[in-house]
């Protein structure tokens, strides 16, 4: 794996004409990466130190437009700036794009030059503040599943995105031969990827036609959820330039599996495991119990963090090895949360519920945030479910995203830790996805009723 990208490597590099742009970006409530392109020479002359954008950025849906009901920026008060302020330790190397490297950015606000609260990067380096001053690291990895296509981007457009067809005609789920087909795609995603400084350790077949998954290694939270979006964002580009598309869509058809992007957490205590008893049953530690039992009471309050939009309730169903109940269980893949590595010094908890569309930032920040409030509190952590744990009587995963919005909102634990701001912001941003879909009439509408109505 290439070594970190120094500021004083990229003077060199930029010097002898080996890299002659900068790809200076912040992450958006989305989880995109959004900014700007500067000439490597403007960049490391001044430019390194900050540049602007509009507050709009942190304010729009998926299609860029301009929702109102935001308190942070609006038509009235003129869409200001922002300062992006280059965090040079995430200086890397795009291989997969000529003479091109990336930095990502802290979002400011442009008079005090404080973080923007709401901005992704800063809501979860809040809770890693608390944890720092617990004494804790957290250490965290995402699985990311995603559907690869035959067809590119531009043809599936021009078609409406009708008739999609998957890269592949059956389950690949760890299937050689089937993944072989696609290494045209996938063996550039993993080695750009690793040139690029992200740490990663393989990608399979998943358990549908054309599904892909990539994983990571497990790293310190922030690290984590910089490395996810950079990954998110090569694997379309890289597809892109092979010539097809792919979706982080979690559910594309109601006929296949869904894409999940499940999140391993552990707490850590001057660099050793602190979720580990060899004394207990399992080897977990209280303190581990305490951080699932807040996971789980506090499950509804961050739902929409981890399934942020309409599609993403879809991908919730029996049978599919997606969640559906707010329990956990041991090495249980249907659980919303798995305990891992019973036993052993990697001992883990790996929540299952968010979906390939989650803000990584924004997700791990409301697992941190209930983790926090379990060990504060001194939950008493359940006993875990067996058998199918679809059945039962525990409590349901929110079932839409209006249920989640409103969890969301009334949250008095993260109206306390992030912020009345930053949740009522996250909370506007759910009511902007639920009025533009209510406004449609869907093809399913029309087919069931047009007729027979």
């Amino acid at each position: 794996m290439t070594e970190q990208l120094t500021f004083e490597t990229l003077k060199t590099q930029v010097a002898d004409g080996s890299v002659d742009t900068v790809l200076v970006c912040l992450v958006d409530m989305q989880g995109r990466l959004m900014g700007k392109r500067f000439h490597a020479g403007h960049f490391i002359a001044g430019a390194w130190e900050e540049t602007h954008c509009c507050n709009y950025l942190l304010a729009t849906d998926l299609e860029m437009a301009t929702p109102d009901g935001y308190a942070s920026t609006s038509w009235e008060s003129g869409y200001g700036d922002y300062v992006m302020k280059p965090d040079l330790a995430t200086l890397r190397p795009v291989p997969w794009l000529e003479g091109t490297v990336m930095v990502l950015c802290d979002v400011l606000d442009h008079h005090t030059h404080e973080d923007v609260p709401h901005s992704p990067r800063a809501v979860l380096k809040k809770q890693l503040k608390r944890l720092t001053e617990m004494g804790f690291d957290a250490m965290t990895a995402t699985e990311l599943e995603f559907f690869l296509f035959e067809k590119s981007f531009e043809e599936i457009r021009h078609d409406k995105w009708r008739d999609l067809e998957p890269i592949s005609a059956y389950n690949e789920d760890y299937h050689i031969l089937q993944t072989t087909k696609e290494e045209h795609v996938m063996r550039p995603i993993r080695n750009h990827l690793w040139d690029a400084g992200i740490p990663v350790e393989c990608t399979k077949g998943e358990a549908e036609a054309g599904q892909e998954e990539l994983n990571v290694k497990y790293a310190a939270a922030l690290n984590t959820a910089d490395f996810h979006t950079i990954a998110k964002h090569a694997v379309k580009e890289i597809a892109w330039q092979q010539g097809h598309a792919v979706t982080f869509l979690p559910k594309w058809h109601h006929d296949k599996v869904g894409s999940s992007s499940h999140v391993h957490q552990s707490l850590w205590k001057d660099g050793k495991p602190a979720f580990v008893d060899e004394a207990d049953p399992l080897g977990m530690s209280d303190l581990m119990k305490n951080y699932m039992a807040g996971l789980l009471k506090y499950a509804p309050d961050y739902t929409y963090f981890m399934a942020p939009y309409i599609n993403s309730y879809k991908r919730f169903m029996k049978g599919t090895f997606a969640p559906t109940r707010i329990i956990w269980s041991v090495d249980n893949r249907t659980a919303g949360y798995r305990l891992c590595g019973a036993g052993t010094k990697a001992i883990r908890v790996e929540c299952r519920i968010p979906g390939s569309d989650m803000n990584p930032y924004l997700a791990m920040a409301g697992m941190l945030a209930a983790g926090i409030a379990g060990i504060e509190e001194k939950l008493e952590l359940q006993a875990p479910t067996t058998g199918d744990v679809y059945q039962g009587n525990t409590g349901m995963i929110p079932g839409s995203l209006r249920d989640a919005r409103d969890a969301l909102h009334g949250s008095n634990l993260l109206r306390a830790v992030m912020g009345d701001d930053v949740v009522d912001h996250y909370t506007r941003a759910a009511e902007v996805e639920i009025e533009d879909f209510e406004r449609v009439v869907t093809d399913y509408e029309v087919a069931r009723g047009f007729e027979r109505a």
